[in-house]
């Protein structure tokens, strides 16, 4: 199993996704393949919402993490 993780960020903290990138995939195809998942399934609805997104990224291999947000570092 993978321990690579990828934050994906948001301007509200509420909406900060954590996933786990599949083993076949490197730091920075990773990266790439994630943003051309987003930019697809914001082209194919715009005004979709980001369960469609996370749905997305489950059908490539991506798995949602739960996690605790903790407080911000100084």
């Amino acid at each position: 199993m993978n321990d690579t993780l990828m934050i994906l960020s948001a301007g509200d903290a509420k909406t900060i996704c954590l996933v786990r990138v599949p083993d076949d995939f490197e730091s920075h195809e990773a990266y790439r393949h994630v943003t051309g998942l987003i930019a697809a399934a914001e082209e194919q609805d715009p005004g979709g919402d980001r369960e469609d997104i996370l749905a997305a990224l489950e059908d490539h291999g991506f798995e949602t993490v739960e996690f605790i947000l903790g407080p911000n570092l100084p």
